[in-house]
């Protein structure tokens, strides 16, 4: 049966129809392919930055832990500081010498350890007890004779063992100055305070409120926290109970009062008229007649009396290196008068670095002269041997 032209031409329309249909369709699929190929790509480019991320943050983990272990190795720190002039040691104790020595180091270690046990402290290292006692021994040696509590060979013997008890236990002599004390124990805190290896540090300041402005800038720096404060009573409302801190109790190991210190005011030293002379290491110092000297047990020398050794310019004025081995005396009591004179004098002999011609490494706080006080007029420079050289006496007008 033969087809008619129309019904042929009628197919042709609905296949070229189709197959655009088919087209338009591919296409759509083809755009709807390429959408998904991207999406997938940025999804495993996500995931591969996701992963490197991941990576970095597990080593960040792995290097935290690493240095908590290294943390744990570490012993922690539990400190104790005393005030040595405010709070002084049992006179039994004191009396018994050396032996007394390691008694009171006995009895402080075992009441700490006895505190940290009612405390349950948990720590995840090995604790480290260490002792530092501050105070001015001549001062103490003096208040405890007049006192009759002890004598300075027993307080000698008293602080060796104390100090032999343990290597971590240490007592230091701050000499004279005032507040002497006061700044290396308010300095003692500021610092180890900050130590993420300090647990506890006990304070024994005594019952006045000498540290008052140390712990108010402590609690307002947030540093309380681990402050203990160790006592010998609890007669007394003090700082601690103010602030609400931890108190630390122990009845037998100090005295139960504070000692006022030798009542005698040293008179003027005479200072009239001393000339600056060298020590054989080139530096100049005071030069007076000769008289008595201190004592080997450390007592306050009479400054009454004419004074030899003479006093030592680096000891009063900046501080001195040469410990024992200073031929000067470190022993006296100045007053601030006799301090300015003392500092008036020292500045008319040159400083060694500068006759040396070497830059004074203490700059304005060097005791000795950097300016001729002679100046222009200087009777040496005009015969070119002034000591103050480096042009100190031509720049003075």
């Amino acid at each position: 049966m033969a087809t008619s032209p129309v019904a042929e031409v009628s197919l042709s329309s609905a296949t070229i129809r189709r197959n655009a249909d088919l087209e338009n369709r591919l296409a759509e699929l083809e755009v709807e392919l390429a959408v998904w190929k991207q999406a997938h790509a940025t999804a495993i480019e996500g995931a591969d930055r996701e992963a490197k991320a991941l990576k970095g943050r597990l080593a960040s983990l792995n290097s935290q832990v690493a240095s908590m272990e290294t943390f744990m190795s570490q012993s922690l720190l539990v400190l104790c500081v005393i005030d040595g002039d405010a709070c002084i040691f049992n006179d039994l104790l004191l009396r018994q010498g050396h032996e007394g020595g390691r008694q009171a180091a006995q009895q402080l270690t075992r009441a700490v350890a006895d505190y940290l046990t009612n405390e349950d402290v948990h720590v995840l290292g090995r604790l480290s007890f260490w002792v530092t006692i501050y105070f001015n021994k001549a001062i103490l040696a003096s208040v405890l004779e007049r006192h009759n509590l002890c004598s300075p060979e027993q307080l000698d013997a008293f602080i060796m063992g104390f100090s032999q008890s343990s290597p971590r236990f240490v007592l230091v002599d701050v000499g004279y100055g005032k507040d002497a004390t006061f700044t290396k124990i308010t300095e003692y805190l500021q610092t180890y305070l900050r130590f993420p290896q300090t647990q506890r540090i006990f304070f024994a300041g005594g019952q006045e409120n000498t540290y008052a402005s140390t712990i108010a800038a402590l609690q307002n720096d947030g540093l309380l926290g681990k402050v203990a404060f160790l006592e010998a009573c609890r007669a007394s409302p003090n700082y601690a109970q103010k602030h609400r801190l931890p108190i630390l109790t122990v009845d037998t190991l100090f005295i139960n009062q504070r000692l006022s210190p030798p009542l005698r005011t040293p008179p003027p030293l005479n200072m009239n008229g001393l000339s600056p002379t060298l020590t054989s290491g080139g530096l100049p110092t005071p030069h007076s007649p000769p008289s008595m000297s201190a004592s080997a047990t450390g007592r306050l020398v009479d400054p009454t009396l004419v004074n030899s050794p003479p006093p030592c310019n680096e000891f009063y004025l900046m501080s001195c290196t040469k410990g024992g081995a200073c031929k000067y005396s470190h022993d006296y009591i100045l007053t601030p008068d006799q301090l300015a004179t003392l500092a008036a004098n020292a500045k008319k002999a040159p400083c060694n670095f500068l006759k040396n011609g070497l830059q004074c490494p203490y700059g304005e706080r060097c005791c000795w002269g950097h300016v001729c006080p002679n100046g222009p007029k200087c009777f040496h420079l005009s015969k070119g041997k002034c000591w103050f050289k480096g042009g100190s006496c031509q720049n003075v007008r």
